[in-house]
């Protein structure tokens, strides 16, 4: 499923909150209020591959807070699975406390609205969304199991919206903060590609 330029469905669900309260009726839009959201879906807690992304997005929490954006994390295990996980230590597998919360989808309703739940296992693909300050989706990205995301390409392109909302330039093949972007038009691209690429323009 392709949500991308699509409305974010909204969810009401059981979370445990970075200050270690557990809720039963967390809704995403509330709790984000007028941030940009990422939202992102691992397969299950005491794992491989996401204990390792989790403390990377936790590591880069402020980050992502200098840019305006909630954090929000969601597997299928429930929020008393998540409580252990945080009160493990790194050395037996756990993660250690959050500053995020992180979302219990029992149910599996809300990795199948979005679209990412994996065909045969029925837990949730790796998966990432990023939600714009009025609900849209404006990028996702979905890993197979095995592979784990870069955070910090998840942060380029958070970079990248916010730059073309302020400017209304288009961020060109791997633009980073502090690059140019193009003009939309006809005679933007010409500018671009001709500065860009100028030894291969024919002589």
């Amino acid at each position: 499923m392709i949500l991308t330029a699509q409305k974010a469905p909204n969810f009401t669900a059981s979370a445990l909150l970075p200050n270690g309260k557990i809720i039963h009726d967390f809704n995403m839009l509330k709790y984000a209020k007028k941030k940009y959201i990422l939202l992102f879906f691992w397969p299950l807690d005491f794992t491989f591959v996401c204990p390792s992304e989790l403390l990377e997005f936790n590591t880069l929490y402020e980050e992502f807070e200098k840019r305006n954006v909630c954090l929000i994390g969601i597997s299928i295990d429930s929020v008393y699975t998540h409580h252990a996980w945080v009160h493990t230590d790194l050395k037996n597998g756990g993660i250690g406390l959050m500053k995020y919360p992180l979302i219990s989808d029992l149910t599996r309703n809300i990795q199948s609205i979005y679209g990412i739940e994996h065909p045969n296992l029925g837990i949730s693909l790796r998966s990432s969304f990023l939600i714009d300050r009025d609900h849209i989706v404006r990028h996702q990205s979905v890993n197979d199991l095995p592979i784990g995301r870069n955070i910090h390409e998840i942060l380029r392109i958070i970079d990248a919206l916010q730059f073309h909302e302020k400017n209304g330039e288009v961020c060109p093949a791997n633009w980073t903060s502090g690059k140019k972007g193009i003009i939309a038009s006809p005679e933007g691209i010409r500018n671009y590609l001709t500065q860009k690429y100028k030894n291969h323009i024919k002589k």
